[in-house]
């Protein structure tokens, strides 16, 4: 993040700071005997990581502001006027990044009376103004959004109670970027992110569009100014006891607890904050539960995901840390197995890592995927780790051996990858019946790893045209058009308001700052048709999912948004797929335009109402850029009609991980086939392991076929009524309701 993120960011080199921990690759070599002495040495090296977090994590600790605030005290009439500028400028923004805003304006004010005694460049003082307005809009969203949030605050467009009461910080915001914008020697890079920040500021005062220069002023995408072109999706999450504050994490969204309602596991990259479970209760609030599901001392966690990788019937967590951190993010994963439930219901996990044998190598990531790539009946493991200047290190892929442990095979398998991961999927894209694998990686060539089915994989990514964009975050294997055939979602972490602000006054984008959408031929072919899809918008993703909210069978993207950077305060975007010929951004539409930093995203259908419902993980990386986490309701499609199917495998692994759900209906007259593949979704949050299929105005389901991929046989089910949830076993001539 620090190193890959562009513009203007204060931070020094932390390995200049302090000193090295642990070896060039953090290896544990103790072996435990027992889950329970797994469980022991991963809370004594969580514990370690907790007591080294001021000192190694370059956003969260205070290890730089520290010495900065030394230095600063040193200076005297004898230190040179540069060095006092510099060290106010970077005290300002270590100040900024903790939440002491206003130590970070007064620092910020002081270099910027500073300069005028000094030979710096004109630009260094408008990056002081920069980091002013920066400011001082921070101090508008800590006063009114985040101490008086309310149900519409911080959504793109600001309106009603999102409108800010505490006015100081922003019009003080204003006035700074005023007058940068009025300067001739501005860069066009800092003036498009002054112009977007101009825009958001007068939102929040409800001065918008009226009070913004029409040289500045943004307008909205086309087909939000007039009459609805789809439903608003409240906020729930405060009313039903999921608002948490914090910064940024993960999600799992599944029945954990096996009472037909989905519960959430959260988690936080502070390696000071541990895990979270809540149980939903049966009036759809939720209560926490995290002590009982044994999550006590299991601190942080960029990013989360699940799979019932033991096939004994319930759903184990996967916890993925040290993202970013480079040489000090070689913190330890964690495999926690479910040990069933407790007397209330709630399941207590334990942490296996040890025991498992993934976790002698511990390497920063954030993105991993379960699959059965050798086809064994037993879910394998991908983790993507992240190659730094400061530490290469490969990608691991790890064979379930069917007792509960795993086989590092990534050496001899192909697939190290030694770049900067931050997103893979499995899927079998030229229907071989093997699953293969992408690899989405910042600031290089993605891969995508053809199995050869004999162990081995290849990279051709580059050959089929593949291998784009160059700063890919999530990514994701999807049918988007239901035509059967596996596609690719490969997102562009393209940053901020300087691709923001020329968008949203009509400049269309060039290919660089754009994601790839690569339509699969099923048979190893793809195009990337993202222009004549509609997905040539700005985006900057982090958290993503995608699912079919409005029930037409066709799936849709959400995406958390924004960088570490503060100002790249950028909305959250909800893209509705239009029958998988073109995709329209409905984040205004639907108020789901947050423009708070998402994370870990899921879609599920919390209220068991028959549609998707969407959480988020709300907050950044620093501790002065926490929110509160966000569950957006949906209020419903009349007319449609869905069905919910879980798998059973016998054969395959337990929940059908890989396994094809289609349905074939007819609507209005034409039969269509819908299709869903048992998986997470995408790779920054953990969808249900099941299919939500959307069937349109269809009202009974034709036939129901699913591809179990390890016998490579296909099941159908004749006549299923529609509006229901069922369980469908692996050879079973019929299927169950729950």
């Amino acid at each position: 993040m620090r190193s890959h993120a562009t513009g203007i960011f204060f931070v020094l080199a932390l390995s200049v700071l302090v000193p090295s921990f642990g070896p060039l690759f953090a290896q544990t070599t103790d072996h435990p005997a027992t889950a329970e002495e797994s469980h022991a040495l991963m809370l004594k090296e969580l514990s370690r990581v907790r007591d080294e977090t001021d000192a190694t994590n370059f956003y969260i600790g205070d290890s730089e502001a520290r010495q900065l605030r030394a230095g600063v005290a040193s200076f005297n009439d004898r230190t040179p006027p540069e060095t006092a500028f510099d060290g106010h400028m970077r005290l300002g923004l270590a100040e900024l990044n903790l939440g002491n805003e206003a130590e970070a304006i007064a620092h910020l004010e002081t270099a910027r009376d500073l300069h005028a005694r000094t030979q710096l460049p004109s630009e260094a003082l408008a990056q002081c103004l920069y980091f002013m307005a920066v400011s001082w809009l921070r101090i508008a969203e800590t006063r009114n959004c985040c101490r008086q949030p309310g149900a519409e605050s911080c959504l793109f467009p600001l309106r009603g109670d999102g409108i800010h009461t505490d006015m100081e910080g922003s019009r003080n915001s204003i006035a700074i970027l005023e007058k940068l914008l009025a300067r001739d020697d501005l860069d066009e890079k800092m003036r498009a992110d002054a112009a977007w920040l101009l825009n958001l500021a007068h939102m929040t005062l409800g001065s918008w569009p009226e009070g913004v220069d029409e040289r500045w002023r943004i307008h909205l995408p086309d087909g939000e100014k007039g009459a609805p072109v789809f439903p608003e999706f409240p906020n729930v999450a405060a009313k039903r006891g999921l608002g948490t504050f914090g910064l940024a994490g993960g999600v799992v969204a599944d029945d954990f607890t096996g009472d037909g309602r989905i519960d959430l596991v959260v988690s936080c990259w502070d390696s000071r904050v541990p895990l979270r479970f809540f149980r939903q209760l049966p009036d759809g609030t939720f209560e926490d539960r995290s002590e009982a599901a044994n999550f006590a001392g299991l601190y942080g966690g960029l990013s989360l995901t699940h799979a019932d990788y033991d096939n004994d019937g319930d759903l184990d967590l996967l916890v993925l840390r040290g993202a970013y951190l480079e040489k000090f993010g070689q913190h330890p994963n964690s495999l926690l197995r479910n040990e069933g439930p407790g007397p209330d219901g709630v399941p207590r996990f334990v942490d296996v890592t040890f025991l498992s044998g993934i976790g002698d190598l511990s390497a920063p990531t954030q993105t991993a995927d379960f699959a059965d790539f050798d086809l064994d009946g037993d879910l394998d493991l991908f983790i993507g780790n992240e190659t730094t200047a400061s530490l290469r290190v490969p990608c691991q892929l790890f064979r379930n051996e069917g007792d509960g442990t795993f086989t590092d095979v990534t050496a001899t398998s192909g697939v190290e990858n030694f770049r900067y991961t931050k997103g893979c999927s499995w899927g079998d894209y030229d229907g071989d019946g093997d699953p293969d694998l992408y690899v989405a990686n910042l600031d290089g060539p993605n891969r995508l790893y053809k199995n050869y089915g004999n162990g081995s994989f290849i990279d051709v990514a580059a050959g089929v045209g593949v291998d784009g964009p160059e700063r890919s975050f999530p990514a994701w294997f999807w049918d988007f058009n239901n035509d059967g055939n596996l596609d690719i979602f490969a997102s562009n972490y393209t940053t901020g308001g300087r691709v923001y602000w020329p968008y949203y006054r009509g400049e269309t984008l060039a290919d660089g700052d754009i994601a790839a959408l690569y339509v699969g031929d099923g048979k190893g072919g793809f195009r990337n048709a993202v222009r004549e899809l509609g997905l040539d918008a700005p985006m900057v993703p982090m958290g993503s999912n995608f699912g079919d909210l409005n029930n037409d069978g066709f799936p849709d993207i959400y995406l958390g948004t924004g960088t570490p950077n503060y100002a790249d305060v950028v909305p959250n975007l909800l893209l509705v797929n239009q029958r998988g010929e073109r995709f329209k951004d409905r984040s205004v539409a639907a108020r789901m335009g947050h423009l708070q930093k998402g994370h870990g995203v899921a879609f599920a259908d919390f209220d068991n109402d028959g549609d998707l419902d969407v959480f988020e993980e709300m907050g950044g990386a620093v501790p002065g850029d926490p929110y509160y986490d966000a569950l957006f309701e949906n209020p419903g499609f009349p007319g449609t009609h869905w069905l919910q199917v879980r798998l059973k495998g016998t054969h395959c692994n337990r929940s059908g991980i890989g396994s094809r759900v289609r349905a074939v209906i007819a609507e209005n007259g034409e039969e269509r086939s819908v299709y869903a593949w048992i998986n997470s979704g995408g790779s920054f949050g953990s969808n249900p392991l099941m299919a939500h299929l959307g069937l349109g105005a269809a009202t009974q389901i034709k036939r129901l076929e699913i591809f179990w991929p390890v016998t490579g046989e296909t099941q159908s089910l004749e006549s299923v009524p529609v509006d229901q949830r069922i369980v469908i076993t692996e050879g079973s001539p019929d299927y169950e309701s729950f």
